[in-house]
């Protein structure tokens, strides 16, 4: 097959999914385009089958905004007609599922090959933008007017079909974990760069946005240290990152918390980890976990979100409510200081992780909906 992908490219769940789904299905022998304004943060090399397609936006004084939408739905339309392109699979229902259409619809007037619409909802499409009244109409017939919808946990799918009324189907197909990636022998070589033997190294991953609660990370974290040695690894960037550094200064705990920024590569750090957090407000599957989990490191996190799909709670983590960070403390302490049951939770973790979440199995699951969607 001929697959087109658009996704965002920067940092964070959607475009590491839709970078890796494209990755896997070159090694398939597919022929595989991304289109994006921006090379996606995880295509990192070169692969056989794998090709980019930037989109450019003019500047013109008319506009007050850059008319990204149109230019990428232009040139969607142009890399379907210069590689005859079996789906255009999109990841996030705004705008990528509008420009598809769009897309399609111009293929129509040409009389030109038209590609089937594969829409992924990876969750703040659909839990945040998409419920806006202003985006509401747009993203529910972007939804609709796709040929397959997919959603990344069974949580998603439901919130969609109750938020935009959809009766048509929304399968659920899971994130997933590269096994040649993510290796079950990575070590710990670098775990002195970050912490001293006799601490314990907690963890966080996140695009450091409101929603991602890192005041409670730091809140967490802070009553964690109180009671045991330990010092905080942070990964990532966004708008809060100097929300966090101003609570951290005002904590003194600037010489227990490490900013690593961006990482492309998770999986040489993680596995240094003793505890991941996640206690954010909403996730819809959470990637960052399920990657944690596959380096061997348990999750507390927080419950009524896509979480509950992927942590199995008080067997490789803990899943309380939001906000309450007294528990989520209590949980990490006790669990740090039971070695045994630490020891149990981090196999736990790994073994979890490839069981439900194995690229091959998830890949092929894409497939199949791929040549379902051409075969009707």
């Amino acid at each position: 097959m001929v697959i087109g992908i658009t996704c965002y490219p920067v940092a964070g769940g959607s475009g590491v999914v839709a970078t890796e789904l494209g990755q896997q299905l070159a090694m398939r022998g597919h022929q595989v385009h991304f289109i994006a304004y921006a090379l996606p943060f995880r295509l990192d090399r070169y692969q056989t089958n794998l090709m980019y397609h930037g989109v450019e936006t003019t500047a013109y004084p008319l506009f007050k905004y850059p008319p990204y939408t149109l230019t990428l739905a232009a040139k969607m339309a142009e890399v379907v007609r210069s590689f005859q392109l079996d789906i255009l699979h999109v990841h996030y229902a705004i705008p990528h599922a509008t420009c598809a259409f769009l897309a399609k619809q111009l293929l129509a007037a040409t009389s030109s090959k038209q590609p089937k619409i594969i829409t992924t909802l990876h969750g703040t499409d659909i839990t945040l933008v998409g419920s806006d009244p202003s985006f509401y109409d747009i993203t529910r017939f972007s939804i609709l007017s796709s040929d397959k919808v997919t959603a990344v946990s069974k949580y998603l799918a439901h919130e969609t079909k109750e938020v935009f009324k959809i009766e048509s189907n929304i399968e659920v197909i899971y994130n997933f974990i590269d096994g040649d990636r993510f290796k079950l022998d990575n070590d710990k070589k670098n775990r002195h760069e970050f912490a001293h033997d006799n601490e314990y190294l907690i963890a966080h991953i996140s695009n450091f946005r409101p929603v991602k609660r890192i005041l409670d990370v730091i809140d967490i974290f802070n009553k964690i240290a109180e009671k045991l040695p330990a010092k905080l690894l942070l990964i990532g960037e966004g708008p809060d990152t100097i929300l966090a550094r101003r609570q951290i200064n005002k904590r003194n705990l600037t010489d227990k918390v490490v900013f690593l920024g961006n990482q492309c590569r998770v999986e040489a750090v993680l596995p240094c980890a003793d505890l991941f957090l996640l206690p954010s407000e909403e996730e819809s599957f959470g990637l960052a976990a399920l990657e944690a989990l596959a380096c061997g490191v348990p999750v507390i996190g927080t419950s009524g979100t896509g979480l509950v799909e992927v942590v199995d709670d008080y067997k490789n983590g803990f899943l309380l409510p939001v906000g309450d960070t007294s528990s989520m403390a209590r949980a990490a302490i006790s669990l740090l200081q039971d070695k045994e049951r630490l020891s149990a939770f981090k196999k736990q973790a790994t073994k979890s992780a490839y069981a439900k979440f194995d690229a091959e199995k998830v890949v092929s699951d894409y497939e199949t909906l791929y040549e379902k969607a051409l075969n009707e």
